[in-house]
């Protein structure tokens, strides 16, 4: 099982900055990505950024350029760090881990954090 609590949201102007924190525990070595996952009042949950054990990132079109996702292996935990932030990035933002036991896929989901952007 692995086991995941977000951190870092809150109400912030347009333009500013705000970074999330996804700490992880449980069966960590199980993990092979995690990702960030947000979703607006009304609106289906999407993804938002995604890194994988390479190191590998991914990241939505709505968030290139602004959003950077990055991890500290020593914490275990993933960082989403949130620039030029926009009215319409407002919603929820979960943290999501995809993880492994024996042959089996599973993804586990944080409780989410509220990001609200206005002025």
């Amino acid at each position: 099982q692995v086991q995941l609590v977000e951190s870092g949201g809150g109400l912030v102007q347009p333009g500013g900055s705000l970074r999330l924190s996804c700490a992880a525990s449980g069966s960590i070595l199980s993990i092979y990505a995690m990702a960030w996952y947000r979703q607006a009042p009304g609106k289906q949950r999407e993804l938002v950024a995604r890194i994988a054990n390479s190191a590998t990132t991914m990241y939505a079109d709505f968030v290139k350029g602004r959003f950077t996702i990055s991890r500290d292996n020593a914490k275990n935990t993933v960082y989403l760090q949130m620039n030029s932030l926009k009215p319409e990035d407002t919603a929820v933002y979960y943290c999501n881990a995809d993880w492994v036991e024996g042959t089996l896929n599973f993804g586990s989901w944080g409780q989410g954090t509220q990001v609200t952007v206005s002025s």
